[in-house]
């Protein structure tokens, strides 16, 4: 049986190494206004990989390398237009956040309205067809068959 000082001695060690072998987390960037700058662009480019995050809020491959594309353009000198502009030409409008209403992105702002408004004539036709009469009424001799099929249930 082990004894209690050895499982706190092995668990005291245990966190020891744990502990030594701990780094402090380096800066992100060596200068914060320079970092601010970054994440204020970041905020308007989409993560390509997770497509529903900007690249400021996402921890993907490629959201981290294109954090880093801009850091570097910033300290090139180029402007935040320059730099949209640029991951515009690379990746198409797609890695804007908010991309412009023209012509070959009407269907990212007016899918949803027309998904709406599909769903709506759907339920509307739905709604119709259900009110209105099922089938015509039965004539003389099925009426007559249904009635002796239900009377022989009943016995």
């Amino acid at each position: 049986m082990v004894s209690a000082p050895s499982v706190i001695a092995a668990l005291l060690l245990a966190l020891l190494c744990a502990g030594a072998s701990a780094q402090d987390a380096r800066p992100l960037a060596e200068d914060p206004v320079l970092e601010a700058k970054v994440m204020r662009i970041a905020e308007e480019l989409r993560c390509l990989v997770c497509q529903n995050e900007t690249i400021a809020a996402s921890h993907a491959d490629l959201a981290v390398d294109l954090r880093k594309q801009i850091r570097q353009k910033l300290q090139q000198g180029q402007s935040q237009e320059q730099i949209l502009d640029f991951m515009v030409q690379r990746y198409g409008d797609f890695v804007l956040y908010r991309p412009p209403v023209k012509s070959s992105t009407w269907l990212l702002w007016g899918g949803p309205f027309l998904l709406l408004g599909a769903a709506l004539v759907g339920l509307i036709l739905n709604i119709r067809r259900r009110r209105s009469p099922a089938s015509a009424p039965l004539q003389a001799d099925e009426a007559e068959r249904v009635r002796r099929l239900l009377g022989e249930e009943k016995s």
